[in-house]
């Protein structure tokens, strides 16, 4: 069990999850400082980018 690598699935939901909610706040704060505009595609391109990252870093 220690061994185990956990199921695919679940990995990738909890990373989209995840990188999800982070990507908001990070847009909300760049939103909140004026540097980034607050929009649906700035959370999901940041979300898509954080996931590619997390997914390179813990492999």
């Amino acid at each position: 069990m220690a061994n185990s690598q956990g199921d695919p699935r679940v990995l990738f939901v909890m990373n989209l999850v995840l990188s999800s909610v982070f990507a908001w706040v990070i847009v909300w704060g760049l939103n909140f400082i004026g540097v980034l505009a607050f929009s649906a595609r700035n959370v999901a391109v940041a979300a898509a980018l954080l996931m590619v990252l997390t997914h390179f870093v813990t492999r």
